[in-house]
């Protein structure tokens, strides 16, 4: 990443792992157990936060964020109330009976009440929310997890099955901005796919950045831009040319003229 063109000032800040006993005692307040692959990320650090900027004008811009929420901060949505007020309405009243469940090639969607349990991986810098979903929790949690996104208009998008392959997808996306979205039905905005082609990930997805639908958004040729302007010589336009024939009969015309003026002077 650091030898990206433009790429500036790439943070990590390290964590130091997280202790067995804090990861019990999270397993016994929210009465579940964490996958084992999330369980194994949590003894090797404590959450994980990467950021990197781009320089504009010799200004670095932050650009790429890529966040895991500690195992203190993998708190559970939907459980408390919007407001502060009494009977304020939560995420649960969202829900709706008459909800089509999944069918065919999509998942089920994860419930904001007491169906599911779903905490809070990655805020995503307010664009949305990455979470951690167990889809059935009654009679009993089921230990299948599932990696589900969560947009602004509080949509379910399905990410992932395992925390494994979501590592690896944030990774390979290099936290760019809203790069969640492109794995949603209507994609990256404008502004964000401008990024992705500057640093576009190698991934399978591709073809939802494919801008076939999308000709509105600019395109910049390097070459052509910042390519000297060559002043183009002005042409002067010629007379029309005249046929063969009238140009031959014009100059034995004149040649006739010259000759016969010519014999008046010696005559005189």
């Amino acid at each position: 990443l650091e030898t990206s063109p433009g790429v500036a000032e790439v943070t990590f800040v390290e964590k130091e792992p997280a202790e067995r006993h804090t990861i019990v005692s999270w397993e016994q307040k929210n009465s579940c157990i964490l996958p084992e692959d999330l369980k194994n990320f949590y003894l090797m650090t404590d959450g994980f936060h990467m950021t990197w900027s781009v320089k504009t004008d010799d200004t670095p811009m932050p650009l790429g964020s890529m966040v895991i929420n500690s195992i203190s901060k993998l708190c559970r949505l939907g459980g408390s109330s919007v407001y502060t007020l009494p009977n304020a309405p939560t995420l649960a009243d969202l829900e709706d009976d008459t909800d089509e469940e999944g069918n065919g090639d999509k998942p089920e969607r994860p419930h904001f009440d007491s169906r599911s349990l779903i905490f809070e991986l990655d805020p995503c810098n307010g664009n949305g929310k990455v979470c951690l979903v167990y889809k059935h929790a009654k009679p009993v949690v089921s230990p299948d997890t599932e990696i589900w996104f969560l947009d602004r208009a509080l949509y379910w998008h399905f990410l992932t099955k395992t925390f494994t392959a979501y590592y690896r997808l944030l990774i390979t996306h290099l936290g760019l901005p809203q790069w969640q979205y492109a794995f949603t039905s209507y994609g990256v905005s404008p502004q964000a796919k401008q990024w992705f082609n500057m640093y576009k990930p190698i991934t399978i997805n591709t073809a939802l950045l494919s801008e076939e639908a999308d000709s509105f958004v600019n395109k910049l040729d390097p070459n052509k831009v910042f390519k000297s302007k060559n002043k183009t010589p002005v042409i002067k336009k010629k007379p029309p040319s005249q046929p063969a024939g009238s140009q031959k009969s014009h100059t034995s015309m004149t040649s006739s003229k010259t000759s016969s003026l010519a014999g008046n002077s010696s005559r005189k």
